[in-house]
């Protein structure tokens, strides 16, 4: 870090039950971890997957990018839901949410365990350098170390997949079963994985936050005068004289006593935390707390230009969530769970095409049985190859419609209908020019 504590005179003041003050660090425990396991669960229980040969999967359903109601609604209504998220909590994300802070401060806190806190590795920070502790430089201290950091690096690798393959599928791939469904290279994508989370944990860590963190640049252009940051209480400064604790456990390296509107605060209070273990009394907080609203002093001044109010974003976010909203309940209302379409088939009779592809689409993950009806044509005219198919799960099938060559000349409007068992109904129609 920038610089040591020194906490020499500081009282350690504490309630009258004789317990540390209570501060956010179970909090932010719970925060960080529930996110680990929705991300988990998410693709687990069915709830957001991607198929490469279709589109999205939400709730067993496919949605392709031709649900344009829902695939447009659905990200419009989220980019504002964000932007008011940025505007009124900031990058507070960051601190409670993402995972690659989660696992930085992890791999911060075993790295530190096991071979003492001056091993972690402060990116930027010049004034200190990376030092072992002689009592803990032990072989088997790094190799626990590389185990553990290599334990989690295999775990979190999993997470991409889960949002590609099916729970089967993955448990084929821990297993090593053999599913169609799970290819070779499956594994080299897996290893990949592996190796650059690894190194990212056993490494890079927070300097993604610091340095290389594009998410987080994003959040900042939706900064309000009103979006929530830490406060300092200066009129009690003279209790922190000679404790710059809080700058010591801030994980972006910055002093919180004196933030800007654009600095590398991530909001996770843990400089809160610190100063509430140290100074916070019965009846007072500590000199560091969270707030909404106008800065104080300086930070105030250097940042007032070019700032708008979290209400005024409001007042016109909040109609294009509300557009967003109805795009995405008319989309869903007319959401279509099959769908039907006609093409040529690569079948030719000299220069003539009589044959065609009817291609049925199932886009939910349930059996369903499809039976179709050709209109247009006189009776005797034409061929099908089934009259019906049927789905084991969600896919696609191509039935074969054959057009003889005893139809009268000229040009002549078909349609093909589907009707699904489960009450769908949908048709095609094409234009068959006789010769």
């Amino acid at each position: 870090m920038s610089s040591q504590p020194s906490f020499k005179g500081i009282p350690i003041l504490q309630g009258s039950s004789g317990k540390r003050a209570p501060h956010l660090a179970w909090v932010r425990f719970l925060t960080r971890t529930g996110m680990l396991a929705a991300l988990v669960l998410i693709p687990v229980l069915g709830i957001f997957r991607i198929d490469l040969s279709s589109g999205f999967v939400v709730l067993n359903h496919q949605i392709w990018f031709g649900d344009f109601f829902i695939v447009f609604g659905f990200w419009l209504a989220a980019a504002c839901a964000l932007i008011i998220a940025y505007s009124s909590l900031g990058t507070i994300f960051c601190g409670w949410a993402c995972p690659q802070n989660t696992v930085s401060t992890w791999a911060n806190n075993i790295t530190a365990r096991l071979l003492g806190k001056r091993a972690i590795i402060n990116w930027g920070d010049e004034q200190t350098g990376v030092r072992v502790s002689s009592g803990k430089n032990k072989w088997y201290n790094w190799v626990w170390l590389i185990i553990r950091l290599l334990a989690i690096s295999m775990a979190v690798a999993l997470i991409p997949l889960l949002y590609f393959l099916p729970p089967g599928a993955i448990v084929s791939f821990l297993t090593l079963q053999m599913d169609a469904t799970v290819t070779g290279s499956i594994y080299w994508i897996y290893a990949v994985f592996v190796f650059i989370v690894f190194t990212n944990i056993a490494v890079v860590r927070h300097y993604v936050c610091r340095y290389m963190c594009i998410y987080r640049i994003w959040q900042y252009l939706f900064k309000t005068r009103d979006t929530l940051h830490i406060e300092y209480d200066a009129a009690r400064g003279g209790e922190c004289a000679r404790c710059n604790y809080c700058v010591t456990v801030c994980p972006v390296d910055i002093d919180p006593r004196d933030t800007l509107t654009y600095d590398s605060c991530i909001n996770c209070g843990e400089c809160i935390s610190a100063c509430d273990s140290l100074r916070k009394t019965p009846g007072e907080r500590g000199l560091l707390s969270f707030k909404f609203g106008k800065r104080k002093g300086k930070s105030e001044i250097l940042n007032r230009v070019g700032l708008t109010t979290l209400f005024s974003r409001t007042t016109w976010v909040f109609p294009v969530f509300m557009l967003g909203v109805g795009l995405l309940a008319w989309g869903i209302i007319n959401y279509q769970s099959m769908h039907v379409s006609v093409y040529r088939a690569e079948i030719f009779h000299g220069d003539r095409i009589q044959d065609y592809r009817i291609n049925i689409a199932n886009k939910i993950y349930r059996p369903e049985t499809v039976t179709f009806r050709v209109e247009g044509l006189p009776e005797g005219s034409y061929e099908l190859g089934a009259d019906g198919t049927a789905f084991q799960t969600a896919g696609r099938q191509d039935v074969n419609l054959h057009i003889k060559d005893t139809l009268d000349k000229g040009l002549h409007v078909v349609r093909v209908t589907a009707q699904a068992a489960g009450g769908w109904t949908g048709s095609y129609q094409f234009h068959h020019f006789a010769h």
